[in-house]
């Protein structure tokens, strides 16, 4: 059963995951060591790469408390037109963060000037995988790339296999990628198809690592009959053990309403996408629902949560169970009704330990239409 909580300001979850923000400069970043905080500082080496003083990092991933990955984007100059945008990365090995680096091999791929790291997974220390985009000057197209690092070096990155093919309306990303181990991962996002009529479907696209080597990537298996709608991503993936994942998102159905899906790998092989069970039954109004986080503690039991728009056409958080590979209902989170006066609630993350217990944290607006922040355990 989960309860929810108001909190003031950050959330813990237990258990493996990753978690994300922005900064204005080069990033910030805070080790917590016994429980206690220490003193943010700028990632060392991120200044000298960010000429343009527009820094984001995206993703971090710790395999130990003391070793950890993360990456994102800065600014190396501008062009005539438009800041010039590059993805790094930075590793935190032995307690200490390392130089930021800008992703080996994306200047060659870049040459349109935007690029960004939005995720990253580390299994154990120094072997960790990177996924999210370039841009390619001689087509203007978006392209997903994945880097790999092995035994604390950085290989170059490079567009995942078969994602060019897919992608020939040109806007592909990853947006999640997790690993069951080092050197088995997936990752998942987006690409959109060829035009119709001047106008691009976007697809949401999987694509898994084994044994080091990226496979190439498949339209989500299910989601051609689901979206009716031309929009569909994947938002987040989560792999306890190698080729044992899960991953969420969402996609738009034929009355253009967004729709929440999960989907479970087993043994290597990804299953069929499904609505979540019983997100019908409480998403009854536009713009609809969405699925933006998945955790899973041990293969096939993994949490999801995200929102909904509820008949009053006030949005909602839900979280949804998986047990032994059966996704059961979508539910309201627990006292989130009470709370979300204001309409405007989300369960925006979701961590499950090994245990099975999970952790959510989201936001709702009061009553007085101010933004608040809330946890959720399962217990």
């Amino acid at each position: 059963m989960m309860t929810a909580a108001a909190v003031l300001g950050t959330a813990c979850l237990a258990g493996a995951g990753a978690a994300t923000g922005t900064a204005a400069t080069a990033v910030a970043s805070a080790a917590a060591q016994g429980g206690t905080w220490g003193t943010a500082a700028e990632i060392p080496g991120s200044n000298r790469l960010n000429h343009g003083g527009q820094a984001s990092i995206g993703t971090v991933s710790c395999a130990s408390a003391t070793n950890c990955g993360a990456g994102g984007s800065y600014t190396s100059g501008f062009s005539s037109t438009a800041p010039i945008i590059q993805a790094f990365v930075v590793n935190k090995t032995a307690n200490i963060w390392r130089g930021a680096q800008e992703v080996p091999g994306t200047a060659a791929l870049n040459t349109g000037g935007n690029a960004k790291i939005n995720s990253v997974s580390c299994p154990a220390p120094g072997d960790c995988s990177a996924g999210g985009y370039y841009t390619d000057a001689s087509s203007g197209h978006q392209q997903a790339l994945v880097a790999t690092e092995t035994g604390g070096t950085w290989g170059n990155a490079k567009e995942i296999p078969g994602s060019g093919a897919l992608n020939a309306g040109g806007a592909a990303r990853i947006d999640s990628v997790s690993c069951g181990a080092a050197g088995d991962c997936s990752a998942g996002g987006q690409y959109a198809s060829k035009t119709v009529d001047g106008i691009s479907t976007v697809q949401a696209f999987v694509v898994n690592e084994t044994g080091g080597t990226w496979g190439k990537a498949a339209e989500v298996p299910g989601t051609a009959a689901l979206n009716g709608g031309g929009y569909a991503t994947v938002n987040s993936v989560s792999c306890p053990s190698a080729g044992n994942c899960s991953a969420g998102g969402f996609y738009l159905d034929a009355s253009f309403d967004t729709q929440a899906f999960v989907v479970s790998e087993s043994g290597g092989t990804w299953g069929s996408a499904e609505e979540i069970p019983g997100s019908a039954a409480l998403d009854q109004h536009a713009p609809g629902a969405v699925t933006d986080s998945v955790s899973c503690g041990a293969p096939g039991d993994c949490s999801a949560s995200g929102s909904y728009t509820d008949s009053a056409g006030a949005q909602q958080a839900f979280v949804a169970d998986q047990s032994a590979g059966t996704w059961g209902s979508a539910e309201e989170v627990p006292g989130t009704g009470a709370l979300n006066g204001g309409g405007q609630a989300s369960a925006q993350s979701v961590s499950c330990a090994a245990s099975g217990l999970c952790n959510a944290v989201g936001q709702y607006q009061n009553v007085r239409l101010n933004t608040q922040v809330f946890a959720v355990s399962q217990s």
